[in-house]
């Protein structure tokens, strides 16, 4: 992703003036002056770059998935930072319209009889299972009343696919979402850090996209 969002930048108008990896992650006073980062690492870097970030103004992009758990105890820690953050599992633009298009679906149907279940498949060298993705429409579908199954496949060079399905006994109801390849995530990782530049607080792409 890091690589993707360096290629795609530029048709962004955005401006790379720095690249941190695993080598210089531990060292924060190395990191260059920037308005924005975009982080897209591991889980168990998450917190601490954050704390970083913070307490060098410079608001943040969080892609990253698998860290969750600690959502709630980063907000309350970076509330009263004079950052933005805006966190999402996934970037892609049509993913989160699908989002809210899955959710108003739950609310329709649970209510109606029908169960509701979810799959996604990603490529074999995706190291989280159910994907984050995945996890953000099962909290969103749950809203309609019922629990949600999550089934998921990894294999070959999926970019990613998600399907909602809601099943009746006599008929059945299946929204998709198909990446064709990553520079979705990585394109709506770059209209991100336009729009958290200048803004304080803890946002989502629901928020960007005024959904």
């Amino acid at each position: 992703m890091g690589r993707m969002i360096d290629a795609l930048a530029d048709e962004h108008d955005v401006d790379v003036v720095g690249r941190v990896t695993s080598n210089d992650a531990a060292n924060p006073q190395t990191w260059p002056e920037a308005d924005v980062a975009i982080d897209f690492s591991s889980p168990s870097a998450v917190a601490s770059t954050a704390r970083a970030l913070a307490d060098r103004g410079i608001s943040l992009v969080l892609g990253t998935t698998g860290w969750q758990a600690e959502e709630a105890a980063l907000r309350r820690e970076l509330a009263s930072s004079p950052i933005g953050v805006i966190a999402a599992p996934n970037f892609a633009i049509g993913v989160n319209v699908f989002f809210a298009i899955a959710e108003r679906s739950a609310e329709l149907l649970v209510q109606r009889g029908f169960a509701p279940w979810i799959h996604e498949a990603h490529h074999s060298a995706k190291k989280d299972a159910p994907s984050g993705t995945a996890l953000a429409l099962q909290r969103l579908v749950e809203t309609g009343g019922a629990p949600v199954d999550v089934s998921s496949t990894r294999a070959g060079h999926i970019p990613g696919t998600h399907t909602v399905g809601f099943d009746s006994p006599a008929e059945m109801i299946t929204l998709t979402h198909a990446a064709r390849d990553r520079s979705a995530f990585a394109r709506g990782a770059l209209v991100a850090a336009h729009w958290i530049r200048g803004r304080r607080g803890w946002f989502s792409m629901k928020d960007l996209l005024d959904l």
